[in-house]
């Protein structure tokens, strides 16, 4: 599938901001399965310093600054990408799940070490005895990771409510899973959690999901939104990407934008101002099938 990504972004201020620091990961990072055919990140009004870094996980990132005074900044975030399914051959997904967490701990091979930064907590998230107990229900002596995790995620999906107006973007995961309701996010940062409580390496997933109207509805441009799920080791150096949210393992119908330990590692744009007073914000999504 070929699509083109349109994600812009407006600040609005009632006063005059005179200084301006931001970091935007809105260019898709390069993954195997995935093809950035072109980007283009536009910034209005001009800033006055701008360049681009690879993070430590090696997601593009765009800096840009401000040294003089604005009351309203467009972030216009302009891709055209190629995503192919994921080879997802059974045999690669049927080691049992104690022997990946073995071979984590052991550094078994390059692959093991590599994963086992994502074994940890993180800023967002945590584990505990709690959770741990939670996911052994799923994680049964001698079953295989794909059967373990699949069931685990369709376990949130079935007992955990989407609800927008539950949580907001900083709701400590402790609190979504006592809630059990939430967003994307909130569910990608849990199921994370549950992972790493068996010590099970884990990665944050931001980017974007395909939408289809429903029947008779047409397509509303502009109307949709970025999307978050996780990616989960197991083992001989594969990930599966599965997204809670919606039960599914991502496939072409999810374009990935960039990764981390969890959502603090990968916000769309974040940044520091002097400045503005009170200000809105404004995002608007497209994902536009092309072919």
């Amino acid at each position: 599938m070929k699509y083109r990504i349109t994600h812009k972004t407006k600040y609005e201020s009632h006063e005059s901001v005179s200084i301006g620091h931001n970091q935007a990961w809105l260019e898709s990072r390069p993954v195997n399965w995935q093809l950035v055919d072109s980007f283009n990140l536009q910034i209005d009004p001009e800033p006055s310093v701008r360049t681009r870094w690879v993070d430590a996980f090696g997601n593009p990132v765009h800096l840009f600054s401000f040294n003089e005074g604005y009351r309203q900044l467009t972030v216009t975030a302009t891709s055209v990408v190629t995503v192919t399914e994921k080879p997802q051959a059974d045999a690669q997904f049927s080691i049992p799940w104690e022997q990946v967490v073995s071979d984590v701990q052991q550094h078994a091979t390059p692959d093991d070490r590599h994963a086992a930064e994502f074994e940890f907590a993180s800023p967002r998230i945590f584990w505990s005895l709690e959770k741990r107990q939670y996911a052994l229900e799923s994680f049964l002596p001698g079953h295989t990771m794909s059967q373990a995790l699949l069931d685990l995620m369709g376990r949130i999906h079935q007992e955990f409510v989407y609800d927008s107006a539950a949580t907001t973007v900083n709701t400590p995961v402790d609190e979504v899973f006592r809630l059990r309701r939430g967003v994307c996010q909130d569910f990608a940062h849990v199921q994370i959690s549950l992972l790493r409580s068996l010590g099970i390496p884990a990665r944050y997933v931001s980017g974007y999901l395909r939408t289809v109207p429903m029947p008779g509805q047409p397509r509303l441009v502009g109307a949709d939104a970025t999307h978050a799920w996780l990616s989960a080791y197991c083992g001989n150096g594969v990930w599966l990407d599965v997204d809670p949210t919606n039960n599914i393992i991502c496939a072409k119908e999810h374009i990935t934008l960039a990764w981390g330990r969890d959502y603090s590692d990968v916000p769309p744009l974040t940044g520091v101002f002097i400045g503005g007073g009170q200000h809105r914000l404004i995002v608007n999504v497209d994902v536009l099938p092309l072919a």
